[in-house]
């Protein structure tokens, strides 16, 4: 593989996250695999708009979805995604992220 291929596969994979709503995904799907209702739910988003973000994200080779019977749950993929999602939000000393609290605190909520 060139240099420039590199870059251009570097730059798409930049661009699938470059979304506010996908960096709040990815950042919630790192720890945690979900499915579109429970994301929909914690976004406070239509149906419709959570999957089309999650299209762009499995395209990009980013999350992948696994069939737990009639749902999809996802969970994040590639590695290099997880290391730079670190960089960029910056893990509490606590190891985690204010979104993955929000979803961890949700779930919490949910199950009780």
């Amino acid at each position: 593989m060139d240099k420039i291929q590199q870059y251009e596969e570097r730059a798409e994979l930049l661009k699938a996250l470059a979304h506010p709503i996908r960096l709040c995904i990815v950042d919630g799907l790192i720890n945690n695999e979900c499915n579109v209702t429970r994301m929909r739910e914690c976004l406070n988003l239509p149906q419709s708009t959570v999957s089309q973000h999650l299209s762009i994200l499995k395209s990009r080779g980013i999350i992948k979805g696994r069939r737990r019977g009639t749902e999809i749950c996802y969970t994040v993929s590639n590695k290099m995604v997880k290391e730079l999602m670190q960089v960029l939000m910056k893990k509490e000393t606590d190891g985690e992220s204010a979104a993955t609290a929000a979803v961890s605190e949700k779930q919490t909520a949910a199950a009780t």
